[in-house]
């Protein structure tokens, strides 16, 4: 059965997912700047899992912030960030398309609607990361610190680039504003 807001069907919902998980693996791995103090990095990925969560919701919001844990396992001294990237990250993929499907059918602009949704799942990052770092890896507080301001640079890029390319989505596919 399905849901009044949600178009698409399970198979194609776990298909997106799928496909976003796997573009967010890609695109992690491939453009990867190492933080020595914390041997985390920045990454892209970020852009692909708003645009997901936006676009098309919070479940492939979701699927596609898990594979960023893909990439963690791929990348030398990441797999150590594998457990936590999984739950991080899909819960700000999850947390973003849910919060922006509210505010969309509470009528909040497009754009608005995804800054206050992309900002939140960004704080989700940050603390997240800021957490798992301390509390699970042992790593001391000085050099977890040092990492945040990457945390927020990549939440802003994530924010700049993923606005305006779900614009041009909802340009392009304006059928898909029907699934907020």
């Amino acid at each position: 059965m399905k849901k009044k807001y949600q178009n698409f069907d399970t198979a194609t919902t776990l298909a997106a997912g799928a496909i976003f998980a796997a573009l967010v693996a890609v695109s992690t791995y491939l453009f990867v700047i190492p933080i020595p103090a914390t041997s985390g990095y920045f990454n892209l990925g970020e852009i692909i899992i708003y645009v997901a969560a936006l676009t098309l919701g919070p479940f492939v919001g979701t699927f596609a912030g898990a594979g960023a844990a893909i990439a963690d396992v791929l990348v030398p001294g990441g797999a150590v960030f594998a457990p936590g990237t999984f739950i991080i990250k899909a819960l700000e993929g999850l947390t973003v398309g849910f919060l922006n499907r509210k505010l969309m059918q509470k009528k909040v602009s497009l754009t608005v609607s995804a800054i206050i949704s992309l900002v939140v799942g960004g704080l989700i990052l940050i603390v997240g990361y800021f957490t798992y770092e301390i509390t699970i890896l042992g790593f001391p507080v000085s050099a977890v610190l040092l990492e945040v301001p990457f945390n927020v640079v990549q939440m802003l890029v994530g924010i700049v680039v993923a606005v305006p390319i779900i614009h041009a989505i909802y340009r392009i596919f304006p059928q898909l504003k029907s699934q907020l």
